[in-house]
């Protein structure tokens, strides 16, 4: 095919919401370094951050008019000169934070996200540096793939990323958004138990279908922190929480976590308040506490061949929206 020289896209321009969101029909495309390639985007998915980014609510800071969006799949067209990873024809995804490519993140390459310091996938053609993309899982379609960047690495990077997820674990997982599902489906492929929450009957049914073990309406169980820890061997305690909710849910938390437990603070969908447990707290629990910004490539590359040889397959919405839909 020939190599386009415009394309699609989406920037944000201001901070004020859903019409900060600006659509091109034709973005010049740039000339191709020789470290890059040249990305045909067949599908992108959607994150909370994509939506506290254009009303200015995101903690890390965007660069002007940057192209939205961290998670993507797609075939790459064209290459630069020097690309040694991929040739014309290769199935990728983008990692998240373009320059966390192993070990832990430092100042710099936490600034490296795609969709706000660096233009995104929210577009039909995207040039990204070589390093920035992983080989696509080969049981997965494009749309499945799409959502792998973030909630994936997110939830994989919880598990992997400090103490390793053993079989015969309890892990303990908060509601049904996308790191949420994507820990349960790993957790029980490593052969671990898993308790969610939930505030729904049908939402545990789905909980249930996707494999945990025991599930607790939030709602109805106000201690909920304690009936999961009762649900453990002895008593003693989840080892792994991947914390969502943030100040609303964390002390429950605290109620549910194993001695030498680790909490992973991925988000806060609770919102803020003052009312919320301090340090005190985490040591007289004597647990690790540890906030999680998702994750590497060496990661990302790891979790793909996980996917691969246990068959996971990625919840995805049944409504799927054009690109032009995107403020839908």
């Amino acid at each position: 095919m020939s190599i386009p020289k415009t394309t699609k896209a989406w920037t944000i321009q201001g901070e004020n919401g859903f019409d900060s969101l600006i659509f091109d029909a034709e973005t010049p495309i740039p000339e191709l370094a020789a470290n890059e390639v040249l990305v045909k985007i067949h599908a992108a998915s959607l994150n909370y951050r994509d939506l506290m980014l254009p009303k200015g609510l995101y903690p890390i800071p965007k660069a002007e008019n940057v192209v939205p969006g961290s998670d993507g799949a797609g075939e790459v067209i064209a290459i630069g000169s020097k690309v040694t990873r991929f040739t014309k024809g290769s199935k990728v995804v983008t990692l998240f934070n373009q320059g966390h490519l192993a070990g832990s993140l430092d100042s710099k390459t936490r600034e490296t996200g795609l969709g706000g310091a660096i233009d995104g996938t929210l577009r039909q053609y995207g040039i990204f540096n070589e390093h920035g993309l992983s080989e696509m899982p080969t049981t997965l379609s494009y749309l499945e793939a799409s959502t792998l960047s973030c909630a994936a690495l997110t939830a994989w990077n919880s598990f992997y990323g400090l103490n390793t997820l053993r079989p015969g674990q309890y892990v303990l997982v908060q509601g049904t958004g996308g790191v949420s599902i994507f820990a349960l489906q790993f957790a029980k492929a490593a052969g671990a138990k898993v308790i969610a929450t939930t505030s729904s009957a049908a939402k545990a049914e789905v909980l249930k279908r996707v494999g945990a073990d025991h599930v607790i309406n939030y709602k109805e169980t106000a201690d909920w922190g304690k009936v999961a820890k009762a649900l453990t061997p002895k008593g003693e305690g989840v080892d792994h929480v991947l914390e969502v909710g943030g100040p609303s849910t964390m002390a429950q938390t605290l109620q549910a976590i194993k001695i030498d437990g680790i909490i992973s603070i991925i988000g806060f969908l609770g919102g803020f308040q003052k009312d919320q447990p301090g340090f005190l707290d985490c040591l007289s629990r004597t647990c690790t506490v540890r906030g999680v910004f998702v994750g590497s490539r060496i990661q990302l590359e790891e979790m793909n061949r996980a996917i691969d040889v246990n068959n996971i397959k990625p919840i995805v919405d049944e409504k799927v929206f054009a690109l032009e839909e995107l403020k839908e």
